[in-house]
């Protein structure tokens, strides 16, 4: 997933450039339960993908806790996990978690925004609207963000927009609204998400994809040297799976089994993934013993300075 669009500009700029940080997604590539990768440049297993998967937005809350802190929290999840409370988590069990994870990340990223955007109790909020709080008065500026100029930038998030409004009234709801910020989740949105990842990597604009654009989306080579093995593997990937029909680029179809796979759901994926890990006796389930001894795996604990760390006695 890409970095969420518009920043403020200094007080100079204050009335033409966007007036907040209009947070939402420029683009949604693929559709993952963390902005991490899940293996590193040199394949090597990362951790902190599981722990956003796994926590969402409390990740970083957890790196704060000492281990005996994270392995008392943790413990009081594994209960909301076992939701027959038979003493075991199943993979169905997990995959719940995950999914609920993410469904209060989303939640909560869209009611802060709809708070920031909406008067008090408003139903809706049109265009204009929010094109003026976030823009302000920048439909004349060239000045660019990630390669697009503001006016791209408005006409983009317009086209989206309209895609959201389902009755074509020009207003959103703020269900509409969160499927406007949030368009990789919601079925008749994924048109959006895949034009959009076509027009963020395709360079040449010419409504494909090939390779060495597919690579420069994730590498910047530079000038000469030698590619890492991650880049080549990553090129193997296009040649022997991307580009299903070798023509040499990818077509919209491909890019949508690439960015939105059928039959495909990473919650499944991550839970199997923690199950194989941590599942000592290898039943297939998770007892909270297991859990607790590879507490590192789910939560992590990264903290420096444990007598200094604040911490929140939130309801998870």
């Amino acid at each position: 997933m890409r970095p969420l669009l518009v920043v403020l500009f200094l007080c100079a700029l204050v009335c033409a450039a966007p007036k907040n940080d209009g947070e939402h997604k420029d683009r949604s590539k693929e559709k993952k339960l963390s902005d991490e990768e899940h293996y590193d440049d040199d394949e090597e297993h990362n951790a902190d993908y599981d722990h956003e998967a796994f926590l969402g937005d409390e990740a970083k809350e957890f790196d704060e806790l000492s281990p005996d802190e994270s392995k008392e929290r943790l413990g009081l999840i594994y209960d909301k996990m076992d939701e027959n409370q038979d003493g075991e988590v199943s993979e169905e069990e997990l995959t719940n978690w995950m999914k609920h994870t993410q469904t209060k990340y989303i939640d909560e990223d869209v009611e802060k925004q709809w708070e920031a955007h909406t008067a008090a109790e408003k139903d809706h909020i049109s265009w204009d609207e929010y094109k003026q709080s976030v823009y302000g008065f920048t439909d004349d500026m060239d000045d660019e963000q990630d390669g697009l100029s503001y006016k791209q930038m408005v006409e983009r998030d317009q086209r989206r927009w309209n895609s959201a409004d389902a009755d074509k009234d020009g207003n959103l709801t703020r269900t509409e609204f969160g499927h406007f910020l949030h368009p990789e989740e919601i079925d008749h949105m994924k048109e959006i998400v895949i034009l959009e990842t076509i027009e963020d990597i395709d360079k040449d604009k010419d409504g494909k994809i090939t390779e060495n654009e597919y690579i420069g989306d994730m590498f910047d080579g530079g000038e000469g040297g030698e590619e890492p093995d991650w880049v080549t593997n990553e090129r193997e990937q296009f040649k022997n799976f991307r580009d299903k029909d070798g023509n040499g680029y990818l077509d919209k179809e491909e890019v949508s089994a690439w960015i939105i796979p059928p039959d495909y759901d990473h919650s499944i994926a991550e839970s199997k993934h923690l199950i194989h890990e941590a599942d000592a006796d290898q039943d297939g389930k998770l007892s909270k013993e297991e859990v607790l001894e590879k507490y590192d795996l789910f939560v992590g604990s990264q903290a420096t300075d444990f007598g200094e760390a604040l911490y929140k006695h939130e309801e998870l």
